[in-house]
């Protein structure tokens, strides 16, 4: 049996070119690298963009890493057992994005020592993906929120999503008013609230803003408010999305039961890495509810390119300025080309995502690449 000869772990900062408010200007970046007992090597990362980096990579150095090592590194063999190990330092959130550094490594390592990449060895079922534009905008003027729709408009993007959520509701119908405008009528519109609202302002805020037929509204109330999701479903008529903030099947499941969501959003990284979010996948389909994946593309498309088709299409994240290879945090270029609304994917092996250190990178055991290159200068923000 081929098993997990060692995990190790990088901190670094990542500097965002397009700051997601005042105090946010760079994400943090956990990069890990694992070695099999056949000696194949696999890169991966666990990510949080302003909270917990340092927390998270002491779970792996503490406390996943001495537990993972003779385990097996098939992936997704050992995952539950690792779940079960962490489990009394809470089911899910800091935990489950600390257990996706070694999960999303592990397929790499598999991936690689196949040469293949991580799409070709699960089987792709389409070539391409659709993306929407998004971005962190609320602290956006109305001039700046037009431009920015804009700027997705000419790049061939037919959906976008904008956040909602002013102080005062009248700020909200202007500026989705002006996006509509710039969109027109045949483009599709998504909100994200980011757990903004209550029950009430919800109700009030959705039944106003509907009239610019919105395709979905997004986190509306407190993401682990399952009655109060369950009961806004029950009053308003546009789709409800959720799932950035659930961290495990059993929540995805949980939601779905009780028809709080139409629309489930797992982010790769927080619910686990690729193992969880294939079972999750699984489950939105078996409840014949959508699911697009939360934000980084470069690693939810190409999953994206190999899941079981359901009646809605996949849509993958594309938040303007947010690609790592674009911040220069890659060795290589990335992965994934997003073009004209689409996401088709370049070649390359494993997860094609090994991070180069940066300036600003904190300290830890090594885990670059063998022949590293050097970075680019970071020039834009990443998702």
């Amino acid at each position: 049996m081929t098993t997990i000869r060692s995990l190790t772990t990088r901190l670094q900062r990542v500097p965002l070119s397009r700051p997601w408010g005042a105090e946010v200007t760079s994400v943090g970046v956990v990069a890990t690298h694992v070695v099999r007992s056949d000696g194949a090597e696999g890169w991966g990362f666990a990510w949080t963009p302003q909270i917990g980096a340092s927390a998270v990579q002491a779970l792996l150095e503490h406390d996943i890493a001495p537990a993972a090592v003779g385990r097996s590194a098939v992936p997704g063999e050992a995952w539950q057992d690792l779940w079960e190990h962490l489990h009394e330092a809470g089911g899910g959130g800091l935990t489950t994005i600390a257990l996706a550094g070694l999960d999303l490594a592990l397929w790499d390592a598999e991936a690689r020592a196949a040469d293949r990449s991580v799409s070709e060895m699960r089987g792709r079922r389409r070539e391409r993906v659709r993306a929407y534009g998004s971005g962190v905008n609320l602290h956006y003027s109305v001039a700046e929120l037009q431009a920015q729709v804009r700027r997705w408009v000419d790049a061939g993007f037919d959906a976008v999503k904008i956040k909602v959520g002013r102080p005062d509701l009248a700020e909200d119908l202007e500026r989705v008013a002006a996006v509509r405008e710039v969109l027109g009528p045949d483009r599709a519109l998504m909100i994200d609230a980011n757990q903004r609202w209550d029950l009430t302002a919800a109700t009030t805020a959705i039944e106003a803003l509907s009239s610019h037929d919105l395709t979905w509204v997004e986190e509306p109330l407190r993401a682990d408010d399952l009655a109060g999701h369950t009961e806004l479903a029950r009053r308003i008529d546009v789709p409800l999305a959720v799932g950035e903030n659930l961290h495990t099947v059993h929540r995805f499941d949980d939601f779905l039961r009780a028809g709080a969501a139409q629309i489930v959003q797992p982010n790769i990284v927080r619910v686990g890495g690729i193992t969880p979010f294939l079972r999750i996948a699984e489950l939105a389909a078996s409840y014949g509810a959508t699911l697009h994946p939360h934000l980084l593309p470069e690693l939810s498309g190409q999953l994206a390119l190999t899941l079981t088709d359901t009646g809605a299409e996949l849509w993958v994240e594309d938040v303007e300025d947010a690609g790592f290879a674009a911040l220069g945090a890659l060795v290589d270029p990335s992965p994934v080309r997003i073009a004209d609304g689409y996401l088709t994917e370049r070649a390359h092996q494993g997860l094609g995502l090994r991070f180069a250190p940066l300036l600003s990178a904190g300290s830890s055991a090594p885990s670059a690449p063998s022949t590293p290159s050097t970075p680019s200068t970071p020039s834009t923000p990443i998702a």
